[in-house]
């Protein structure tokens, strides 16, 4: 061996060697390696010259390995195959010391909101590992306080005081029923004595959802629910099937009353203050000052807008007040205020 073997060994010219001997010619194991045949010649003479000796008889029909040239493949697959587990080893490495976000959100959010949230994260922070956990608004809550979650994302007007908040988004809560429902073909609005009076399809306790609801009807003796049901999904198709009225995020029946399969009864009088983080609420926590609409006019199909209830999206953690890192860049990111790429 020369001794300009001493120098470290080029990988790619030892893997387009060990190509040539199992392809049987130079030109097929340039190919397999998507190289260029000039530069792998000069790859194989760079080989050649650190060994000192020739590596490879050639010939018209291809190339075939010589005696060296057989010892030298058998010790360069074993340091390619070394290279591929130390590779291995470092991804493995970097991707547990990636910095990992635990998220929750309720159902609501998690659904229609936060899949663009973290695409946007992505952007700026590409290196984070999220985790995401969908549940309802009351168990984010308690994943957040006991530190399972370092961040959450609430519908629920009762935000409790020992935990941060900030309010990121709104969203408009809508009465909806079948097409068949008899009050279809009504054309004054549902005050909140009615709907309080009329079995709804609801969520499960503790959804963000059902908390509003039981706020913007206050005091107003309500009839049990004709279906308590645990996702929006489910809600939405007994509405369809005929099980009675609900009310839903706007957001997640769009779909359905623009193709006519839900339709909207306006509210009159229901919830005339704001659906807002109540006197429960975060150290944070901020109000819009927004109350519920009060529509005129009958049962529409084919839109969102009008005749519902606002309410209030809320972030919440604990620990330090100010967020940093990826949790910060998220706030920002449901606020619509983040810089940079996402912007």
């Amino acid at each position: 061996m020369s001794s300009e073997a001493t120098s470290l060994p080029n990988l790619q010219a030892l893997a387009l060697f060990v190509a040539v001997v199992d392809e049987g010619s130079l030109g097929a194991g340039a190919r397999r390696l998507a190289i260029h045949q000039p530069n792998a010649s000069r790859l194989i003479a760079r080989l050649e010259a650190e060994a000192g000796a020739p590596l490879l008889d050639r010939h018209p029909r291809g190339s075939r390995p010589t005696p060296a040239g057989l010892v030298y493949a058998a010790h360069a697959r074993e340091l390619l195959e070394a290279a591929d587990h130390f590779t291995d080893w470092l991804r493995t490495t970097r991707d547990a010391e990636a910095p990992e976000l635990r998220v929750g959100a309720s159902m609501t959010i998690a659904e229609h909101l936060v899949p663009v949230w973290l695409t946007d994260l992505r952007r700026i922070a590409p290196s984070t590992r999220v985790l995401l956990e969908v549940e309802n608004s009351t168990h984010v809550i308690e994943d957040v306080r006991s530190g399972r979650l370092r961040l959450g994302f609430i519908e629920t007007p009762h935000v409790p005081r020992d935990i941060h908040s900030r309010v990121v988004a709104q969203d408009e809560l809508v009465l909806v029923i079948a097409p068949h429902h008899p009050w279809a073909d009504r054309s004054a609005p549902v005050d909140a004595a009615e709907l309080a009076a009329t079995p709804l399809v609801v969520r499960e306790g503790g959804s963000g959802t059902r908390d509003a609801l039981a706020v913007v009807l206050g005091d107003l003796p309500q009839a049990p629910p004709a279906l308590e049901l645990g996702s929006n999904a489910a809600v939405r198709i007994a509405v369809a099937s005929g099980a009675g009225p609900a009310v839903l995020s706007a957001r997640a029946v769009r779909a359905q009353l623009e193709s006519g399969e839900l339709l909207r009864v306006p509210l009159d009088g229901v919830g005339a203050d704001e659906v807002g983080a109540d006197s429960v609420g975060g150290q944070e926590a901020s109000r819009t000052g927004h109350g519920a609409s009060v529509a005129s006019g009958g049962v529409s199909a084919g839109g969102v807008t009008g005749g519902g209830l606002q309410r209030e999206f809320t972030a919440v953690w604990t620990g330090p007040r100010r967020l940093t890192g990826a949790a910060a860049d998220l706030v920002a990111i449901a606020e619509g205020t983040a810089t940079g790429p996402s912007a």
